[in-house]
């Protein structure tokens, strides 16, 4: 509906693609126009019996005389349809709504194709027809009530389309006005829930004539002003309308056997996935006349239910009356002893059931004359009792209407059922509806025992749908989620993915990469189609197992979103290594494929909950994915996880709407993490640690710091718990409260390493085993069967001391070295220590570099270049080292995605940009005819050295931050320099064309026009070349020869008012506006990033840290030692790296069990302090109240139900009391009886009978 509307907003553009493309209608479409003039007998021959004048028959025959009624069969003819597009209503705004004529024998299933496809009515969940109760009679109230608050509500919940009449009268105009109102009071998501359709009879519209245009009316405005009493108009808030048409005339009835057609087509149809379920269609009988018998019988023979509204009407309460009577047994029980006759008692029986049926028939329709008829109508009906479902409106409550709806559904859904479970079918229903509290309260209620086998279905429903409420229900009912989720059933998932998804093209891409593969493999042609879904054949020629999604382009799409921070997921499922390249991936995964059953698919997923969360979050899924990781273990990473991938999506995502969502998810997930994280470090901070540098099996080898990093979440590095991790791990083994002035003395003084002037930390105690005791208290969770895997053995215990007295992870501890010398490593191998030697190291270059430029500089050879010169050269040289180090040497990805992380960050940027500088002025400098050029190359490389001081001062706390700033507005400064630029050039170009017209030198003009005017705005304006009043003081010619001989140009004067005029413009422009433009944008700038500052500096910090951890302890020059000695250990000797084990640890299976379950215990404790507060939170508090207040009402309704039935029930028991008294009174002055006493009074009591005056008799 929303696609259909835009198209009608469009104007006349969409009016005439609307046109064009419905252009067919007409040839599929047919009219019924009457050509047989048959005489009605009381119009005096003006009107045939179609109910058109004669006039309008000229053209054709009349009858013969030998037929005496019309049939429109028989005298009518077919002809292209004249009426159909959209209808705009008067009054109503500028929704249009979409119409046709049609005739009644046209077939259902074009006209529904028609409405789902060209009109854009979405496919319903649930039909429900409304039947009778038209007409210009008085809708009975609670009638009205029903339809708008227990009709409308289910179908807006249910996603249903309501069929009426669509005549602005009678139930029709009372459905309509509750659609309206409802839309007028929800918002726009829920409005195209609501669907009216309206099947109205063609000849009975009032007006019609506006609707008519044989090339379609886009749209057709319907005025219906000044209508007779008699005559009735389409109703404005129906969404549609069919208008079916039998040739007649104001004739009513037309439309009823192509409704029951319609009805039972769409019954036939299936919604849910895959076509799961029939969508339930289900006809309301609201009062109706006598033919409504005819109507109801026809359709139950058709197996549809039916809800008959008892209290509404003749018709309903007739078929209400008679189901009673069928309930009510009507003769004696027989004796068991004695022989019953089975025949003549079922004669008798229906004998007595037929004269019932027939005194209710003459009670409800006294006036009509075939009544055999309508017993044998009734009888039938009775025969299907099954299907029908009484409604008692006046007596029943509205709140839960939409339960009766499914009940009545569910009823003929048990009678057709072939399936075991009777309640399956309810189920269905009820997740097709997304009625939770409808499931909840019928069907798991622990009064039904739910195998797997009946919710598997369901749940898959329910995860494709975006049904979490049924999930969580699902699973808290049973679902073994180990048993559910299969690597099928997965692939599955991701092939429903919507196609308007972000994910969706990434898979498709994928997709098409491996059937393109196999393509050429068979030397066949592959045509791209990125439009076709996963279940469509890409090529006819390869075998349709290939051209299905497999976990393969789901782990290709998940290394691109989560780039170089995991390992590929799923690869161990499909039996492929880590390391193996996408083409011999692609073709063992094309390989297996060819098998009949893959073996992996047979297999259950090893982590469901981490998978459907990932597949949750990959749909932007909120609530679901919410869910999924509250199930799944490893909550801090995993929730990082999930952030990384929304903000990478992010990134791509077009729409603006769906962006911020994701954006505003990522967010959550973070604060999660962190929120999880702050439980789990005030708990304890040594195994808080762990948390962070773990790797996960799970996520790829992946470690929330790293995770954290790829996913830009400062404000987990914010936590105090990361910060002090990176404390400990800058200040390596030294304490982290040690002042830098004694850092800075031990530097330049080794000795006092060995004082007492710098703490070193001790190391910590071995863990108690009794505090490792503590898993016996925690309950199973991910990756953890019983308890008996967290219950220590000794072997556990001896492996938790052997953890603590070696956190790098090593399987053996090394010899113990001397005091001297590893106290001396301790400090010289520390991040801070290699930081202050690079700092200073870095402050001595810079001076040698200065040395140079100014003192030192020699000519190029043979002359130069100097001794101090070469030493700087060398220096330069270890630079370079340490970058080729830092780019190649860091990291296990691929070389190539090494690169590429480095060229990211904009300091390695600055480093790349300052050699290259350096190599090119190196070069220049070296010849003669360059030797100037390459002086200035190196004094400009002198400036990129020194500003590289600015990434040094990040790690300081409060320069750190303003460093940020200065980055933020460096960026506004380019918007700046933007709309500076359009100006300078307006005026510079303007300045130069007026007052040096004749001077054609490049050098000048480009001088005037940028130059000068930018200077401008500091002030220098050279009054003396622009105001002529002052030209007279300076030498200056005309001569265009000695001009460019060098001459001063004069500057002409013809148009001295308009620079003067100019300059006025440029200046307020330039020197009021856009500068304080300028200096609002740095405040805004400098607002937004001193809040949250401290955030932006630990996040930088991080960085920084990691990139002196991994640096080498000496600072260049000397560092060409260092990275001598890495050579001979990484490469020759093969030795790994200790200092890695800071940042990552590799812990086993039982530890990480531990570890997962009390990280599991403590997000457990937080949830259930998050549920607390929500729950006690105002918003929850008054909805509480709300249902109470609500209950209360219902029961003082109840209360009022009942208080009326006892007050008819005293007036009753007085009236039986008056009678009886009177009766008595009676027989004491008749001769029947002998005169006797009168009976004692009773005993005064309480009751009822008390009340009445001649209770005393």
């Amino acid at each position: 509906m929303k696609k259909f509307d835009k198209e009608n907003e469009g104007g006349g553009g969409a009016e005439k693609k609307s046109e064009k493309d419905q252009s067919w209608i007409p040839k599929m479409f047919k009219k019924r126009v009457c050509t047989t003039f048959l005489e009605d007998s009381s119009s005096q021959e003006a009107l045939c019996q179609c109910g058109g004048a004669k006039e309008s028959h000229f053209s054709v025959t009349t009858g013969d005389g030998l037929v005496s009624i019309w049939d429109s069969l028989q005298h009518t003819s077919e002809y292209p349809t004249d009426a159909f597009g959209e209808v705009e209503f008067a009054g109503a705004g500028r929704r249009h709504n979409p119409f046709l004529r049609f005739s009644q024998d046209t077939p259902p299933d074009v006209v529904y194709s028609l409405m789902t496809t060209q009109w854009g009515l979405p496919v319903p969940n649930l039909v429900v027809s409304l039947v009778g109760g038209e007409g210009k009679e008085k809708t009975k109230p609670w009638v009205r009530e029903m339809i708008r608050q227990g009709l409308v509500r289910a179908a807006q919940g249910t996603g249903a389309w309501i069929m009426t009449a669509g005549l602005k009268e009678g139930i029709s105009r009372c459905v309509g006005e509750a659609v309206r109102d409802h839309c007028a009071t929800v918002s726009s998501l829920s409005q195209a829930k609501v669907i009216a359709v309206g099947v109205a009879p063609w000849g009975s519209i009032y007006k019609r004539q506006q609707l008519i245009n044989p090339q379609g009316s886009f749209p057709a405005r319907y005025y219906a002003h000044n209508m007779p009493h008699d005559s009735s108009c389409l109703d404005n808030n129906h969404q549609a309308f069919l208008l079916v048409d039998d040739g007649s005339i104001g004739h009513r009835g037309s439309e009823t056997q192509f409704r029951a057609n319609l009805e039972d087509f769409i019954s036939h149809q299936r919604t849910g996935i895959w076509g799961s379920i029939e969508i339930p269609v289900l006809c309301m009988l609201i009062a109706g006349d006598a033919a409504m018998l005819e109507r109801v019988d026809s359709s139950l023979k058709n197996t549809t239910p039916w809800l008959i509204l008892a209290g509404s009407g003749p018709a309903a309460d007739l078929i209400a009356g008679i189901l009673r009577d069928l309930n009510t047994p009507s003769t004696p029980p027989t004796s068991p002893t004695l022989p019953s006759p089975d025949k003549q008692s079922s004669t008798s029986n229906n004998a007595e059931l037929t004269n019932r049926v027939r005194e209710r028939i003459k009670k409800h329709f006294p006036f009509e004359t075939d009544l055999d008829k309508l017993v044998d109508l009734a009888l039938s009906i009775c025969e299907n009792k099954d299907l029908i479902t009484v409604f008692h409106g006046d007596k029943e409550g509205l709140d839960d209407f939409d339960t009766i709806i499914l009940k009545a559904l569910v009823r003929a859904a048990k009678k057709d059922s072939n399936d075991a479970s009777e309640y399956t079918e309810e189920l269905k229903l009820a997740v097709a509806w997304n009625r939770v509290d409808i499931a909840k309260s019928e069907l798991f209620n622990s009064d039904i025992q739910w195998t797997f086998e009946d919710l598997e279905e369901s749940m898959t429903d329910a995860l494709v749908n975006d049904k979490p409420q049924f999930v969580r229900l699902f699973v808290e009912s049973g679902l073994n989620i180990l048993d559910y989720l299969t690597y099928h059933r997965l692939e599955n998932l991701y092939s429903s993915l919507s196609d308007s998804t972000l994910v969706y093209s990434f898979l498709q891409r994928r997709l098409h990469e491996r059937v393109g593969l196999a393509a050429s493999q068979n030397r066949l042609t592959l045509q791209p189609n990125d439009n076709l879904p996963f279940k469509h054949s890409i090529n006819t020629h390869i075998p349709p197992a290939i051209q299905e999604l497999t976990l393969y382009e789901v782990s290709r799409m998940l290394s691109e979103i989560m780039e170089d921070v995991c390992q590929p997921f799923y690869y161990e499922a499909l039996g492929l290594e880590k390391k193996v390249t996408s083409k011999k991936a692609m073709k063992l995964v094309n390989k297996m494929l060819l098998e009949e059953i893959p073996p992996y698919r047979k297999k259950r997923c090893k982590n469901p909950w981490v998978a459907l969360f990932t597949w949750a979050v990959l749909q932007n899924r909120r609530e679901m994915s919410i869910y999924f990781w509250e199930m799944s273990g490893e909550s801090v990473l995993s929730a990082l996880a999930g952030c990384k991938i929304l903000r990478e999506l992010s990134k791509l995502e077009t729409e603006t709407e769906e962006k911020q969502s994701m954006k505003e998810l990522a967010q959550t997930f973070e604060n999660l993490a962190h929120d999880v994280y702050s439980e789990c470090y005030q708990n304890s901070e040594s195994h808080s640690f762990k948390l962070l540098i773990r790797q996960s099996l799970v996520w790829g080898e992946a470690t929330c710091l790293q995770m954290a990093t790829a996913a830009d979440a400062r404000l987990f590095f914010s936590h105090d718990g990361v910060q002090t991790l990176l404390s400990q791990i800058w200040w390596g083994d030294m304490d982290s409260k040690t002042e830098v002035w004694k850092l800075v003395l031990a530097f330049f003084m080794p000795p006092f390493i060995y004082s007492d002037l710098i703490n070193f930390r001790v190391e910590e105690k071995e863990e108690n085993p009794e505090d490792y005791q503590q898993g016996k208290e925690f309950d199973s969770v991910e990756g953890v069967e019983s308890t008996a895997e967290i219950l220590p053995t000794e072997e556990d215990l001896e492996e938790c001391i052997a953890l603590r007295e070696n956190p790098e992870g090593s399987k053996a501890n090394p010899p113990k070295r001397p005091f001297m010398i590893n106290r001396w490593r301790q400090f010289w191998f520390a991040p801070v220590t290699s930081f202050l030697g690079n700092v200073l190291m870095y402050f001595l270059f810079l001076f040698l570099f200065a040395y140079v430029l100014l003192v030192d500089f020699k000519p190029p050879p043979p002359i130069g270049p100097s001794p101090v010169e070469f030493v700087l050269y060398f220096w330069v040289f270890t630079l370079v080292c340490e970058e080729l180090r830092q780019t190649f040497c860091v990291g296990t990805t691929t070389i190539v995605q090494r690169m590429k992380l480095y060229i990211q960050d904009i300091w390695n940027k600055c480093d790349l940009t300052a050699i290259l500088l350096f190599l090119l002025g190196l070069i220049c400098r070296m010849f003669p005819f360059s030797f100037d050029f390459g002086r200035s190359i190196l004094c400009l490389d002198y400036m990129v050295f020194t500003l590289r001081l600015i990434h040094i001062f990040a790690v300081h706390k409060q320069l750190g931050p303003k460093i940020i700033i200065v980055g933020k507005m460096v960026k506004d400064v380019f918007f700046f320099l933007f709309f500076l630029g359009v100006w300078l050039m307006a005026y510079g170009v303007a300045n130069q064309a007026l007052l040096y017209s004749y001077d054609s030198r490049p050098g000048w003009i480009t001088r005037r026009v940028f130059y000068r005017p930018y200077m401008h705005i500091y002030g220098q304006i050279p009054l003396d070349e622009i105001d002529a009043d002052k030209r007279a003081e300076k030498e200056c010619t005309d001569n265009v020869t000695l001009i460019h001989g060098g001459a001063e140009p004069c500057p002409q004067s013809d148009a001295n008012w308009l620079v003067l005029i100019l300059l006025s413009v440029y200046l307020l422009v330039t020197n009021i506006l856009l500068v304080n433009l300028l200096i609002a944008m740095f405040s805004y700038t400098f607002n937004k990033v001193q809040e949250h500052s401290d955030v932006h500096w630990k996040f930088q910090r991080y960085n920084l840290i990691v990139e002196y951890h991994s640096r080498p302890c000496l600072a260049p020059p000397f560092i060409i030692i260092s990275h001598l000695h890495i050579f001979i250990k990484r490469v020759i000797q093969k030795r790994p790296s200790v200092k890695i084990q800071h940042f990552v640890l590799n812990i086993k299976d039982k530890q990480a069990s531990w570890l997962n379950t009390w990280e599991s215990m403590l997000k457990e404790n937080l949830l259930s302090v998050e549920g607390k507060k929500l729950r006690e939170s105002d918003t929850e508090r008054l909805k509480r109240t709300s249902t109470k207040v609500d209950s209360v009402l219902k029961q003082m309704v109840e209360i009022r139900d009942h208080d009326r039935r006892l007050r008819k029930l005293e007036t009753e028991v007085e009236y039986c009391s008056t009678a009886l008294s009177w009766i008595v009174e009676a027989l004491s002055r008749s001769d029947l009886v002998k005169h006797t006493p009168p009976p004692p009074p009773p005993p005064p009591s309480k009751g009822i009978a008390l009340k009445s005056p001649t209770s005393h008799r």
